[in-house]
């Protein structure tokens, strides 16, 4: 048994099993117990969902506190709360492809269930990348703070455009070169049916299975915003990897609370570009003051501050220009 405190990406095989089963324990928790049958899952069961799994990311920061010591915990714990507010612009994006495609919500959780196992796939490829990269080339770690102040900056001028699915490049090419179904078969991603020309049977894919496709293009996106956002918190693999995941696992058990009251929190984006900004100015502050790492303790009470005033500005402060909450979720 010895293999298994053989390093991998600076932390022993072991750590690293413990976590993958975790997740997937989680993972068969959720399909095989919670939503073993399908059904529509109201804001209540959102809300508990949401709590457990915060829970469970919780007892697990805690764990990595006592285990690899009190920096890396505050560090776990800020990479996952910029992770989770990050990822509610997916919330956002997802529910406009559900209402594009008119997925009814006894569906779709399935979708973001299979969409999890692709997002937990391609985040290890980028954080992995990642790593090695700034492992050869420590310099990246400043190209990385730099796009995260200008990206802040971006957000606090100039805002954000509306995303038009239909024109979403990924769609027109899959509608090109892909057979889809042009309504709904239940919860199949793919269906057989009747070629019209050529009377044989042809596999062809449903719009579920577009709107899958497309959550995780959008992940893919955002996840250029996030990642280099934990590196800059946190060069450590394991924590960054880690923190990702347990937020976006959360995240995706509060979307259907979510989606329905998030336009409301007008001034969590501008709170966010804010914490973009200071995420990405910590490494020139620490260069500048000559410590070897900004505190870890007071970036996550930096961050925490941050988001609070956002949200609390927005509980104060009605929105008065008749802004758009996000679109109701098709039945």
């Amino acid at each position: 048994m010895e293999f298994l405190f053989d390093p991998v990406m600076g932390k022993p095989l072991w750590m690293w099993a413990v976590f993958i089963g975790l997740v997937l324990s989680l993972l068969i928790l959720d399909l095989g117990v919670f939503h073993r049958k399908t059904h529509v899952i109201e804001i209540r069961e959102s809300l508990l969902m949401s709590a457990f799994y915060i829970g469970i990311a919780v007892i697990f920061g805690a764990w990595v506190w006592t285990s690899l010591g009190a920096a890396s915990g505050q560090a776990f714990f800020t990479g996952f709360v910029v992770e989770k507010t990050l990822a509610m612009d997916n919330i956002f994006v997802i529910s406009l492809i559900f209402s594009y495609f008119a997925v009814p919500q006894i569906y779709q959780h399935r979708v973001l269930f299979w969409g999890i196992l692709g997002v937990i796939v391609l985040r290890a490829i980028m954080i992995a990348l990642g790593a090695t990269l700034i492992a050869e080339f420590s310099w990246l770690l400043y190209v990385f703070a730099a796009f995260l102040i200008l990206t802040g900056i971006k957000m606090l001028v100039m805002g954000e455009k509306e995303m038009n699915i239909a024109d979403n490049p990924v769609l027109k090419f899959m509608r090109r070169h892909m057979r889809i179904t042009d309504t709904l078969h239940g919860e199949k991603f793919f269906v057989t049916e009747l070629d019209a020309k050529s009377g044989k049977l042809v596999r062809a894919a449903t719009p579920l299975f577009v709107a899958l496709i497309l959550i995780e293009v959008v992940d893919v996106i955002f996840a250029v915003d996030s990642v280099p956002a934990i590196f800059a918190i946190t060069t450590d693999p394991y924590i960054v990897y880690t923190s990702n995941i347990f937020a976006i696992l959360g995240l995706r058990a509060l979307y259907f609370a979510l989606s329905a009251i998030l336009g409301r929190f007008h001034y969590l984006k501008p709170a966010l570009a804010l914490v973009l900004v200071f995420i990405g100015s910590k490494i020139f502050v620490a260069d500048a003051m000559g410590w070897d790492k900004f505190p870890a303790s007071a970036s996550l009470a930096i961050t925490l501050g941050l988001l609070a005033a956002g949200i609390i500005a927005s509980l104060m402060f009605e929105r008065r220009d008749g802004g758009k909450s996000l679109p109701a979720p098709p039945r």
